[in-house]
C-alpha cells in the first residue's frame, strides 16, 4: 500500500487526540475504555498545546490524502519522561492500517528528524503485552527501566 510520511500540518494538530486514543493499547479479550480517558490529565500532556513549543514534532503517514498515523515527540512528564532534554514518543495509526511498516517507517523518520535537530536521545513507554515492543526495539529502543505494567525504553541517536 502507497503511503506518503509528511509533517503533520498545524490544522491537523486537533487529530493528535484521535490518535492519542488509537494509541491506548488494549489487550486481547479486553474492552475498550471510552474515548473520555483521552480528557485524564496524564493523557492530555501528549496533545495540550502542541505545537506550541519548540520540541513538539509531528509527523502523518497518509493513504490517498488522508492521514493514517501518526508520531509526535514533545518533551513533557509522561509515562516515559527520562529529563527535560529527553522527547517521549506517541505514535498509533487507525487499526486498518497496522502491521504495514508504517509505524515502522513513522519512526525511523522521527529519530532521523531529532539525531538532526541534536538531540541525543528519545524515550517512550509501552505496556509490557504490546506487539509494537519488538517494533520499538528493531529500530533502536532499549529497555532502561520497568514497573510492573510498562517499559520505558530509551533511544540513543
Amino acid at each position: 500500500m502507497e503511503y506518503k510520511i509528511r509533517p503533520i500540518l498545524k490544522e491537523e494538530y486537533s487529530i493528535l487526540e484521535d490518535f492519542l486514543y488509537e494509541a491506548i493499547f488494549v489487550p486481547q479479550g479486553t474492552p475498550a475504555p471510552p474515548r473520555s480517558i483521552i480528557h485524564q490529565p496524564e493523557l492530555q500532556v501528549y496533545v495540550t498545546d502542541f505545537g506550541t513549543k519548540k520540541d513538539d514534532i509531528g509527523l502523518a503517514a497518509e493513504i490517498g490524502n488522508k492521514p493514517v498515523g501518526a508520531v509526535w515527540v514533545r518533551i513533557m512528564n509522561d509515562y516515559g519522561h527520562i529529563d527535560d532534554d529527553t522527547p517521549s514518543f506517541a505514535i498509533s495509526l487507525y487499526n486498518a492500517h497496522r502491521g504495514m511498516g508504517i509505524g515502522t517507517a513513522l519512526m525511523k523518520e522521527m529519530l532521523r528528524i531529532l539525531k538532526d535537530r541534536g538531540y541525543k536521545q528519545a524515550s517512550l513507554a509501552v505496556q509490557k503485552t504490546n506487539y509494537a515492543v519488538r517494533m520499538y526495539q528493531k529500530v533502536g529502543f532499549e529497555i532502561v527501566d520497568e514497573n510492573e505494567e510498562e517499559y520505558i525504553m530509551l533511544c540513543r541517536l
